[in-house]
């Protein structure tokens, strides 16, 4: 008899946004991978957050401007750096320019969408999030930090800023870090500094414990404010 190795677990996801066709589609859209399902659905802030808690799902797909408690609200007490236990939070918006967004990110959130995207992206998002690889999207990850790093800061800000590093980092995980800070999912920097994917996960891992970052977002913001990052032209 032969044995079959099982199945993973779907990833589960919570949607959270104030609009009913926007739901639909996302479960629409999500359920149908093979491997991601919704186990709940939020049209408010404070709902999400009660669901949250309750279900406990891999990832959590919040939108920015909810009624009850919006987004930034319920990311610092889904994934804020005063949760014990914090759970994947990746920002899905209309508003890439919104200033809610930077505090987002700096309350916790491990992730960042633009909900005309497209649906394949929005699966890839929860799929990197769930893995925890790269989630903010790359097509506004230069501008976004950018801002996020410029003065003067936009409010409101809940600040979760790396700390400086204990010790100094590699030339090498200088290199990974300048690459995430340009949203390179780690396939990608593997490839373009010729290493392996593990290579490039024992640099984030190090550089995580390093800065004290809660999450390569952090990573790539630390990069910026210190003039690690090289935008491409």
């Amino acid at each position: 008899m032969t044995s079959s190795t099982p199945p993973a677990a779907p990833i589960r996801v919570l949607i959270a946004d104030d609009q009913d066709m926007v739901r639909t589609g996302f479960r629409f859209f999500l359920d149908a991978q093979p491997d991601i399902t919704v186990v709940a659905e939020a049209a408010d802030g404070e709902t999400a957050v009660r669901l949250a808690r309750e279900a406990r799902p891999d990832v959590c797909l919040l939108d920015i401007r909810m009624p009850k408690l919006d987004g930034l609200e319920a990311t610092r007490l889904l994934a804020g750096p005063e949760v014990a236990d914090p759970l994947r939070v990746v920002v899905v918006t209309t508003f890439d320019l919104d200033e809610y967004v930077y505090g987002v990110l700096r309350g916790g959130a491990c992730g960042f969408l633009l909900k005309d995207s497209g649906p394949t992206l929005l699966a890839e998002a929860v799929r990197a999030a769930a893995a925890g690889d790269s989630l903010v999207s790359p097509s506004v990850t230069v501008r976004l930090l950018r801002h996020l790093t410029a003065g003067p800061k936009p409010e409101p800000v809940i600040v979760s800023r790396p700390a400086p590093a204990t010790e100094p980092l590699t030339d090498r995980e200088l290199d990974v870090v300048r690459l995430v800070a340009l949203g390179r999912t780690n396939a990608e920097i593997a490839a373009e500094l010729y290493v392996s994917l593990s290579t490039v996960k024992t640099h984030l891992a190090s550089v995580q414990l390093k800065l004290a970052a809660r999450n390569r977002v952090e990573i790539a913001a630390w990069a910026w404010q210190h003039g690690h990052a090289r935008p491409e032209h």
